[in-house]
């Protein structure tokens, strides 16, 4: 019989019964390996993108440890011509789509809604799905090594990317990653968004907002209008592939350089998805341990946003060795010259909110110092290549890896390092060994360096990009056998962050709620925090709502501790 069939008389009501509820009942919370298969706990989605984009990074390190390998004496015969290239172009892919995008991703799904006072992600199911979506295009990818992997660079240019050159699964596995990851932060990007528009706490209006959150939701705005363009790009070639296409074939009328202008078009603003959520992990970590507030709090959100705009509008420096009218090249030269002063006006916020602080050099701290140099020495080296007639002279040489190195690997991995550092007991409860973690920065600080400062000096005396063997001409030999040293430098002090982050796991001190003090909603909470987030969501009455709420706890405690005394 039905609940609602039985009644009993109360005066002139008649009320249910309410059925008494039993174990089958209640719905049982998810265990195990369910519980983060079938999550969508956005904290668990976010340390499952961590996670596999670690695992990532790992194989794309492999892979550029056996390039700097093949590259370390002349004439080496470790690798064939057609391995490296498939090695040189699986590193790219997996650094750029499979470890720099996703992590970000994962830092903005188990941080940003704790930092804006929300107990999920507006849309858990799809958070969920762009995940899956995500790992499913990593291993369709590197399932392209049992089938040929692809060898037309990360690029991927046409014609070098059509089945005449490069027949095989490999390309074609290029493409299928290009649509899952696009459709996995496609829909990632629209949940950031809708979250961080609809679902601040009380109070936090936009000039409350953390700069992480800013950079999290420029990020996600700035992949809502770079995807498209690379999914027109990918199902083109696609088309060309295998439906008879001629859009990129010469010889029948397409051209070329229709995908270098639908490749850059994403492909720089990518460089800025890659970096800014860095901007914001730094401006998180630099005044915790400065203790000092921000400098410039308005200044660095205005230009986060500025950097992003221009961003997306110099794709074309990329392309200054094409035929293009001088007009062309000026525009886009200034256009990137202008990007530097909103990125200056970053470094000196920065600068300005560590001087005169309480510095503490906790391995946070490190990271994003060395962040700061790595990522200075990689924009002025960005204003040479801005520079066309000098970019004529330099292009496709190893001064462009140099420098895309330096702001990517040095900008990009040295925040995520500070942001894994910073938020490790966040996400564990533990913290990470401080002695351990300061050896691994000095040992990536020193391998970085060594590893790409003097590829400077390659590129500027003509060392090509994407060559497998050099014949032993002057300093190259030993310029290259430097940098193979420092990549193996570079590499163990990573190695050192995993034994820490491993170690720390199990024998790490216990953190509590808040061990760095820091002032945003995060650290409000326990670590690791609940399901839920928050019991209690607070008002947020400043930038820096966990100082307003320490303050109005010590206040309170006077308040309590002074009334027995006046009694």
């Amino acid at each position: 019989m039905a609940a609602a069939d039985v009644t009993t008389k109360t005066g002139e009501r008649t009320l249910p019964k309410v059925p008494l509820l039993t174990t089958s009942s209640v719905e049982r919370p998810l265990t195990g390996w369910r519980a983060w298969v079938l999550t969508t706990d956005h904290k668990k989605i976010g340390l499952m993108y961590i996670v596999a984009a670690l695992i990532f990074f790992v194989l794309g390190g492999v892979e550029a440890l056996l390039i700097r390998t093949q590259l370390g004496t002349p004439d080496n015969t470790l690798l064939d011509p057609h391995t490296y290239n498939s090695i040189l172009t699986m590193h790219g892919v997996t650094m750029v789509f499979l470890f720099v995008i996703p992590i970000m991703a994962g830092f903005g799904n188990y941080i940003a809604p704790i930092q804006i006072g929300a107990r999920d992600m507006a849309f858990p199911k799809l958070n969920a799905l762009s995940f899956w979506f995500f790992l499913a295009g990593g291993i369709v990818f590197y399932a392209s090594l049992f089938f040929g992997a692809p060898e037309a660079g990360w690029t991927m240019y046409a014609p070098l990317s059509d089945d005449a050159f490069t027949p095989g699964f490999g390309t074609d596995a290029f493409i299928f990653l290009a649509h899952l990851t696009g459709i996995s932060s496609l829909v990632g990007s629209v949940n950031f968004v809708v979250t961080i528009a609809n679902m601040r706490a009380p109070g936090m209006g936009w000039g409350r907002m953390p700069i992480f959150v800013w950079t999290i939701l420029i990020y996600a705005v700035m992949l809502i209008i770079a995807l498209p363009v690379i999914a027109v790009a990918v199902t083109l070639l696609l088309t060309d592939r295998h439906f008879g296409t001629h859009f990129f074939d010469s010889t029948q009328g397409g051209d070329p350089m229709l995908w270098q202008h639908l490749f850059w078009f994403f492909g720089h603003p990518e460089v800025y998805i890659m970096i800014i959520p860095g901007f914001g992990i730094i401006s998180e970590v630099l005044p915790v341990f400065s203790r000092k507030p921000v400098f410039g709090y308005k200044a660095l959100a205005a230009a986060t946003a500025s950097i992003a705009f221009l961003g997306t509008l110099v794709w074309a420096h990329h392309m200054f060795t094409t035929p293009s009218p001088t007009a062309v090249l000026v525009f886009f030269m200034i256009g990137s010259f202008l990007i530097g002063v909103p990125t200056g006006i970053k470094l000196f916020n920065w600068i300005f909110t560590m001087y005169h602080g309480a510095i503490e050099f906790k391995t946070p701290l490190l990271f994003a110092c060395g962040f700061l140099s790595m990522f200075l020495i990689g924009g002025i080296t960005g204003i040479f290549l801005a520079t066309f007639p000098v970019d004529w002279q330099l292009h496709d040489s190893y001064f462009v890896v140099a420098h895309f190195h330096y702001v990517l690997v040095g900008g990009a991995m040295f925040s995520i390092t500070a942001g894994l550092y910073y938020w490790f007991p966040k996400f564990t409860g533990r913290m990470m060994g401080e002695t351990l973690g300061k050896w691994s920065f000095w040992f990536m600080f020193i391998g970085f360096n060594t590893t790409f400062l003097v590829q400077h000096s390659l590129g500027l005396s003509g060392m090509p990009r994407r060559i497998y063997e050099y014949g032993d001409y002057g300093h190259w030999a030993t310029l290259n056998l430097i940098s193979t040293i420092g990549a193996y430098t570079l590499a163990i002090g990573l190695l050192l962050s995993m034994i820490n982050g491993y170690r720390s796991l199990k024998n790490g001190a216990k953190a509590g709620p808040d061990p760095w003090r820091a002032n945003t909603l995060e650290w409000f909470i326990p670590s690791p925090p609940p399901a839920h987030n928050f019991d209690i969501i607070p008002t947020v009455r400043s930038v820096e709502p966990m100082k307003d709420i320490r303050q109005e706890v010590a206040a309170r405690s006077q308040t309590a501790s002074e009334e027995p005394a006046q009694a």
